[in-house]
């Protein structure tokens, strides 16, 4: 055992390449020898299928052909020698794994022995043999490589008959459990899985056996495939559903089964839910199986005063009842859910009994988000009801009132917090007075927090005084139970909601803060204990965010203390745990005064940094393992895994993300608020975020170090929302860097990424097309189809970022480059794309045009006519990228676009004189059409009748929603008004009066920024007028807010 645990340790540090022929060997012997320990042969197991999961190309292939040879014979005979079935099974894993290593990159199995073994043992008279020829095929399913069609009557014969063994029970569980497994791993073989259907009632009927023989892993196979496979099951869907039913709602059953039996419903709901649909029946059914379990709850005389909140019982039946009708309800839809559920919470929350109350207020709380829609119609009726079980006279009850309103406050913000603030914000202040019941007290002061987060400042204001005097009362008797008894919940969450009231008022909060700092420096100073360390990281929170809402001259007076008990709190617990909650509170407490303390904060960088880079430099444990191993660590908190197919899974510890991702943040926050004050810690922060950096030079080294990953990266993530940002910060980086950012290398990986996305994109359009011909097609599937369409274009979106970041840097040196996306962005421009899409194409042509004239017209013949066409098109959207796309032809175009501006002008101003021009959802493409008519007349004169256009270009001014086009107009006006332009100033100066008004319009919208250059040659224009008085009195016609604001012009 010693030598084995030794071997296992030596496996664990990857020492593979010291593992000699003998090694493997001394396994063999200790695996075959009947007369050691159990459990020594089958740690020996267990050590030599790791080290052909882990290690197979460093020590298998080094073996002699006679040794390989001799290891798959020797594992196939002590498989039919074994006795022990525990053992026979671990051995089993072993020649699973070799033969998983053993099928070739053409799909060949190179152990046809291992395949004659698994044919001659199924059909064998011995049952161990059976089991083990299943147990194999459950655990490596692709083992007949590229010759499974050829046995797929085989496979089918064998399982069906495995499954028919009425003698043997485990032959019978083992079977299902293995078609189960082919079937997952075959899950885009739509014909196979159409000819595996007919096994599905056998799959069933084991899984209803198996549960009365206490074995619940037949029924975790079938939950597998409702989430992999779901389209498997809508043969016999209505079975599976009911068998699902009538095993959740089975109490002879223990817990876990039951719940596993209601995730498979469940499951369906978010994998399949326009198949669940339409058996309306079944879910009506398994709504009350929900509320069911949410009512068993346990009686608990100390819940009510408990002081330490334990973590939810996950694996109670009240927690997993309300986590699935919470994932149905978001799964199926609120227009399905609610008719169905609003009468049973009704009648819940009239039962005498508390535990029907408490579960119904939970239910209320689950179906928020789900039902989202068809609650807000009656949500004055739901918030009436709720807040009277506020006064109920059993404190759970109470408590779930409050989760209730909580969860409100959250699901429906804003709009719950205008309509219901004052009956609300009166209700939980009511609640918090509960003294002998500090659980609900603390989830009063918790729904607060909720209802303040997401309340419009206006809105709380008026409420401020009796909010403060509540608080701080609170905080008061409490602070003192704290010194007298020790007791902290209702503290930590009363210093939570100062810290949300203040971060909500803002500079209001003023009068109130020496009411509320001198305790939470005391806190801080004195909370020092283990136990304390919850509450002295929110007091840490809560100080930060008031010193952050009254603002520095106010904080100042106390900024000296509270950063001395800042550092005091870093040099004294400088060994503090890694999951301490402190740490997270610290490090974001320390970015907001680095925000209020501005250039200041500077000289506290050295303390800071080390616990902050710290954090940022969690690496989160990973582990590759086989089912076996994720179900002996699936107990371990923290672990999540994703299921890879070929019974293997990935597992990621995520305990300490949060704080790592929160870290990371304020490392931006200190380098967008410092500035060069942290440029010494510039090189050490990148060599952090990406790893591998070298090198002394600053910026350029940094950057293709930060370039390789960053293009890495947009070729790898999975996620659409991560991988948006890395699109964004590589688009912005190669902005600033500019031209020679990019080598050939860059150009060329990049180059094929982007096609990649693109004609993703396209494949992404295809699919989801299919399924809108799906039979099980609705209108719930639509807003989902929907969902991933908006995700697809604001992927596309940031291609569009990058490629106009390149252009803008490199010009017409990458269009050579640019020509193997030119068909796919060209397709993009079609007219029977969706309109995002010619969105989209079209902006990537302008940037074209603007960036790379005079080459650009050498693409014409692909954008130039789509462009024309577009003007007038009915999505507002692609109206204004063709319009922006004819003034960047009016401005840099060469002479070769001379025409097509002339072309292009009835357009425009047919799409700015049409009667909706103005609407809100139009103004943004007439505005650029208004200022590609600018553009014509200032670029392209000899286009044009400008005497003519002149005159109706003025009428249409000023632009104000779209200010960059607003600095083009204006400037022009400018240009117009300096040179003196009769058309433009009129008769006698007689147009004055209407420049002046259009002046005054675009500073009262703040159309252009102060700092622009236009906004001087404005005013220099209105202050040239004030030398004559009679033109300057002209502009008593305005109203006198038009006229302060000329004023606010001219200053």
């Amino acid at each position: 055992i010693i030598y084995i645990q030794l071997s296992f340790y030596l496996i664990s540090c990857n020492g593979f390449s010291n593992w000699s022929q003998s090694k493997i060997t001394f396994l063999l012997q200790a695996i075959r020898n009947a007369a050691a320990a159990e459990e020594a042969r089958q740690m020996a197991a267990v050590l030599l299928r790791r080290l052909l999961s882990s290690a197979f190309e460093e020590v298998y292939p080094a073996l002699s052909p006679d040794v390989q040879t001799a290891i798959k014979s020797e594992l196939l005979l002590i498989i039919q020698m074994e006795t022990q079935s525990s053992m026979r099974k671990k051995i089993c894993d072993i020649v699973a794994e070799l033969a998983r290593n053993l099928i070739d990159e053409d799909g060949n199995n190179q152990w046809p022995e291992g395949l004659k073994f698994l044919f001659d043992s199924v059909s064998s008279q011995n049952v161990g043999l059976r089991e083990a020829a299943l147990h194999i095929f459950w655990n490596f399913p692709g083992i007949f490589g590229n010759q499974q069609q050829h046995y797929l009557e085989v496979i089918k014969r064998m399982l069906v008959q495995c499954m028919q063994d009425q003698e043997h029970p485990t032959v019978r569980m083992l079977s299902a459990r293995a078609a189960a497994a082919f079937v997952l791993a075959n899950e885009h073989n739509l014909p196979l899985l159409k000819h595996f259907a007919d096994l599905l009632p056998g799959v069933l009927q084991a899984v209803n056996d198996s549960c009365y023989q206490n074995d619940d892993s037949v029924l975790k196979s079938l939950v597998e495939i409702a989430d992999t496979v779901p389209k498997y099951l809508r043969p016999h869907l209505e079975p599976t559903l009911q068998l699902s039913l009538k095993l959740c709602g089975d109490t002879n059953l223990n817990n876990m089964q039951r719940q596993l039996a209601l995730e498979v419903i469940v499951t369906l709901s978010e994998t399949a839910a326009a198949m669940l649909r339409r058996h309306t029946n079944i879910v009506a059914q398994a709504i009350p199986q929900m509320l069911a379990m949410m009512v068993d709850l346990e009686e608990d005389e100390d819940w009510a005063n408990a002081d330490e909140l334990e973590d939810d019982d996950f694996d109670s039946n009240a927690v997993a009842g309300e986590s699935a009708l919470d994932r149905m309800a978001c799964g199926l839809g609120g227009k399905l859910v609610l008719p169905m559920i609003k009468e049973h919470i009704m009648q819940m929350l009239q039962n005498p009994d508390w535990k029907y109350r408490h579960a119904g207020l939970m239910a209320l709380s689950a179906i928020g988000e789900g039902c989202h829609q068809q609650m807000e119609g009656i949500l004055n009726e739901i918030v009436n009801f709720v807040l009277l079980f506020l006064q109920d006279p059993h404190p759970r009850v109470r408590y779930a009132a409050c989760n209730a309103v909580g969860q409100m406050a959250t699901d429906f913000a804003p709009g719950f917090q205008k309509k219901f603030h004052e009956k609300v914000i009166a209700a939980l202040l009511q609640t918090m007075e509960d003294q002998g019941n500090q659980r609900v007290q603390a989830h009063a002061a918790a729904a607060l927090i909720n209802f303040t987060e997401d309340c419009p400042k206006s809105l709380l204001i008026p409420y401020l005084d009796n909010l403060v005097k509540h608080l701080h009362s609170t905080m008061v008797i409490k602070l003192q139970e704290l010194i007298q008894k020790g007791t902290k919940l209702v503290l930590e969450q009363v210093v939570t909601s100062i810290a949300s009231v203040a971060d909500t008022a803002e500079e209001k909060f003023v009068p109130y803060y020496d009411l509320f700092m001198p305790s939470l420096k005391h806190i801080v100073e004195n909370a020092v204990q283990k136990e304390l360390r919850l509450l002295r990281g929110k007091t840490i929170e809560c100080i930060s965010l008031i010193g952050l809402a009254v603002g520095k001259e106010k904080f100042m007076l106390d900024a000296s203390d509270v950063m001395q008990l800042l550092l005091k709190t870093q040099t004294d617990f400088s060994d503090l745990e890694d999951d301490d909650p402190q740490i997270s509170y610290m490090i974001s407490a320390w970015a907001r005064m680095c925000k209020i303390l501005g250039k200041e904060f500077q000289q506290y960088l050295p303390v800071v940094m080390g616990p902050l880079m710290k954090t940022a430099s969690i690496k989160p444990e990973v582990a590759l393992l086989d089912t076996q191993d994720m179900e002996n660590m699936s107990d371990d908190d923290g672990w999540e895994f994703v299921n890879l197919g070929d019974q293997q899974s990935f597992g990621i510890k995520t305990a300490g993300l949060e704080e790592k991702a929160t870290a990371c943040q304020m490392l931006v926050c200190y380098a967008k608020e410092l500035k060069e004050g942290f440029v010494e810690y510039t090189e050490q922060v990148v060599k952090l975020m990406v790893p591998l950096v070298r090198g002394p030079e600053y910026l350029t080294q940094m950057w293709h170090f930060m370039c390789d990953a960053l293009i890495k990266a947009i070729g790898t993530e999975p996620d659409s929302d991560v991988l948006s940002e890395i699109m964004h910060s590589f688009a912005k980086c190669v902005e600033v860097m500019g031209d020679g950012c990019l080598n050939n290398e860059h150009f060329e990986e990049l180059g094929g990424i982007l096609k990649g996305k693109l004609e993703e994109h396209f494949k992404n359009q295809e699919l989801r097309q299919v399924k809108r011909q799906d039979e099980d097609y609705d209108e719930q599937v639509e807003e989902s189809l929907q969902d991933e369409d908006d995700s697809d274009v604001y992927i596309l979106t940031k291609v569009s970022d990058i490629l106009h970041s390149i252009f803008s840097s490199y010009q017409e040196k990458v269009l050579l480059w640019f020509e193997q996306l030119l068909p796919l962005i060209v397709n993009l421009i079609c007219p029977h794309r969706p309109w995002p899409d010619r969105q989209w194409g079209l902006c990537i042509f302008d940037d074209i045009v603007e960036h790379c004239s005079p080459s650009s017209f050498k693409y014409a013949e692909y954008f130039l006519r789509p462009m024309l066409q577009s003007i007038c098109d009915n999505s507002p959207e692609v109206r204004q990228a063709a319009a922006y796309g004819v003034g960047v032809m009016a401005q840099f175009g060469a002479e070769s676009y001379r025409p097509f501006c002339t072309e292009a002008l009835p357009l425009l101003v047919r799409v700015i004189q049409s009667p909706d021009a103005k609407t809100k959802e139009n103004v943004n493409a007439t505005e650029n059409c208004i200022s590609a008519v600018g553009k014509i007349m200032k670029f392209k004169p000899d286009c044009v009748n400008v005497e003519e256009v002149l005159p109706h270009w003025l009428s249409w001014l000023p632009l104000h929603e779209d200010k960059e086009e607003a600095v083009h107009t204006f400037n022009y006006l400018c240009d117009l008004i300096e040179s003196n332009n009769t058309i433009v100033l009129g008769h006698n100066n007689a147009n004055l009066p209407r420049i002046f008004s259009i002046i005054a319009d675009g500073e009262i919208h703040e159309a252009i920024k102060h700092e622009d250059p236009c906004t001087k040659r404005l005013a220099n224009v209105v202050r040239q007028v004030q030398v004559n008085a009679n033109v300057f009195c002209c502009k008593g016609n305005h109203s006198s807010f038009k006229t302060y604001k000329l004023s606010s012009a001219i200053r």
